[in-house]
């Protein structure tokens, strides 16, 4: 296979012959999907050699850059190590955004390329109009990645659908076509084009596997006032989903076809994610139509969940608790023996998951990571690449399934054996955080950023700060990661918090080889007291799992802060012992007991 260095002299190759200045390759699939996507659409890591799931790459006849954020920078710079590529970190200072850098290096007469497939409108749009100014030229239909690739590149996945049934759901998938119908009334809206991949798989009560850890298939929807049409490869229709899909009057249509169907629309009303809808399909409208560019009324429905998911997530959440308890006490009482690594922990790991009950899959690709390796936020050991873990320090676990009847995402940095003062402190400075955030009371109307600082005050105490946000929504049998809310400060978390939402509570800490350490629970948002003052909400814990007694320095806690722990490592002890053997029961009973200061 062609280094990094010859695929980026192969890429300069074509652009020269094809009259390209500068060349931009995102993260993205056809779909926008910025985080997970299939092997087929992963050219920027090809191209690149950083596997990290978030970033771009920009290539000039002089330059090739690589935007990335804070979750990997330290990944990032191990991975790109004696290339040719230069790391640019996003959202630093004096590191321009992709797009601004895009407008600034296209030359005057110049031409900027791309795949227009996983370009969103919305960006392209951006560009096209700045691009004016200096009369440079857009072509988007340059997939070089594909053709350095060749035929060594991975094809679009074919796996079967399958129905999530009502008992999960709570809702008939007629329901939810006839909320999303309302929506549209509403906006005034003849028709309604869904290109998130999460959109579909909620309306209409399915599942797939086309991408690992994330159970969504390839398929668009477009939504009428009268009827639904579902485009996807027919390969991946079983009898049980074509009938499900016939008691439901949903038109099965081929996945390529799409471009065409949004060609024949004229004078609509179209409501359509310009952030999600490909560049390519974009061009296929006709401008007749009224285009508004708004996220999908899903989104929304999605995030909030009803009854019957919550007492589902619930259950979920209690047996991914049980197989956690057995895992740590594994770890701990076998890391002395020697020979364990971050490969057989987290295979160990997966293996408890996958003997509960409605188990699907990992809910993403396990983090687990000993000592230095867990500065880096999303490094994924494996057989190639991995830390022996040593009875000494931290082993970071950050990890999650998926179930029929929920989804689950829990850090624990476990105590593998002596711990420094240091670490000690540091470990309580992150339970600090993560604690304040969970015992939160807010006014209804207040968003995520309005939360951070409980998180990260602790830690801003001391010039210390994680480049991340603090927490995520997390999806119903769909998404680990999901929005709009999340807790991160500044604008990106300024989505109201809704009774029905999840997020997570993860603060941390990363030294740069030295040591990662992370809590992570899952908190539903609840209505609480209403009184004079409004509507009072507070959190409600998902996530039943005992924080590292051994690391957590008692005279550092707050009284409300360690009257809260008791109580939480009380709640854990009740749930989840049912469900575990005598010896598990034991040794649970014994890291939840109560501390003192």
């Amino acid at each position: 296979m062609a280094s990094v260095n010859e695929r980026i002299k192969l890429v300069r190759k074509k652009m020269k012959e094809r009259n390209i200045d500068i060349y931009y390759v995102p993260n993205e699939d056809d779909h926008l999907s910025d985080e997970y996507t299939a092997p087929y659409f992963r050219c920027k890591s090809f191209l690149s050699g950083f596997t990290g799931e978030y970033g771009c790459l920009i290539v000039t006849k002089g330059f090739a850059g690589l935007w990335t954020d804070g979750r990997y920078l330290t990944q990032a710079e191990k991975e790109l190590e004696g290339t040719c590529i230069t790391l640019m970190r996003l959202r630093q200072e004096g590191v321009p955004d992709p797009l601004d850098f895009l407008i600034q290096k296209t030359p005057k007469n110049g031409t900027l390329g791309f795949d227009g497939r996983v370009v969103s409108a919305e960006s392209a749009r951006k560009l096209s109009e700045a691009l004016k100014e200096k009369n440079a030229k857009i072509r988007m239909n340059e997939d070089f990645a594909g053709e350095v690739w060749g035929k060594d590149r991975p094809h679009m996945p074919a796996d079967k659908l399958y129905v999530l049934e009502t008992k999960y759901t709570g809702e008939e998938a007629s329901e939810r076509i006839a909320r999303v119908r309302e929506e549209m009334k509403k906006k005034g809206a003849d028709t309604l084009i869904l290109t998130a991949l999460e959109d579909p798989c909620w309306m209409l009560n399915i599942r797939g596997n086309d991408i690992e850890c994330l159970p969504v298939a390839y398929a668009f929807a477009m939504v009428t006032r009268t009827k639904v049409f579902y485009y996807i490869d027919y390969e991946k229709i079983s009898t049980e989903v074509k009938n499900h899909f016939a008691k439901n009057n949903i038109n099965i249509r081929p996945y390529a076809m799409l471009a065409k169907d949004l060609e024949t629309l004229r004078e609509r009303v179209i409501w359509a994610d310009l952030s999600t809808l490909n560049a390519a399909l974009y061009a296929r409208l006709d401008r007749s139509n009224t285009v508004l560019s708004e996220p999908s009324p899903i989104l929304k429905m999605r995030a909030i969940k009803n009854r019957v998911e919550i007492r589902n997530n619930l259950n979920a959440h209690i047996k991914d608790g049980a197989a956690m308890v057995r895992f740590i006490r594994w770890v701990k009482e076998t890391v002395a023996e020697g020979g364990m690594t971050e490969v057989s922990a987290q295979n160990y790991l997966y293996e408890l998951r996958a003997q509960e009950r409605d188990y699907i899959e990992p809910s993403f690709t396990t983090i687990c990571a000993y000592q230095g390796n867990a500065a880096m936020m999303h490094y994924s050991a494996t057989e190639e690449n991995h830390a022996a873990v040593k009875p000494k320090g931290f082993l970071l676990v950050d990890s999650g399934g998926t179930y029929k009847d929920g989804t689950t995402d829990i850090t624990r940095t476990i105590a593998v054996g002596k711990l420094t003062a240091e670490e000690r402190r540091l470990y309580t400075k992150v339970l600090k955080g993560h604690l304040d955030l969970a015992m939160a009371k807010f006014l209804y109307g207040s968003c995520g950023n309005n939360l951070d600082i409980l998180a990260r005050r602790p830690l801003w105490d001391e010039a210390i700060d994680y480049q991340c946000g603090t927490g995520h929504g997390v999806g119903y049998v769909l998404s680990v990661h999901e929005g709009p809310q999340r807790v991160v400060w500044g604008k990106r978390g300024a989505v109201v918090l809704e009774p029905g939402m999840i997020v997570t509570d993860e603060p941390g800490v990363y030294l740069p080889d030295k040591l990662g350490i992370r809590i992570e629970n899952e908190l539903l948002v609840v209505s609480a007291v209403k009184n004079f003052y409004g509507q009072w909400m507070e959190f409600q814990n998902l996530t039943f799992c005992p924080y590292e007694i051994e690391a957590i320095e008692p005279s550092m806690l707050e009284e409300e802060e360690l009257n809260f722990l008791n109580a939480y490592h009380k709640t854990v002890y009740e749930t989840l012992s049912p469900y575990l053997d005598r010896k598990d029961k034991a040794w649970l009973k014994q890291v939840t007991k109560a501390l003192k200061k």
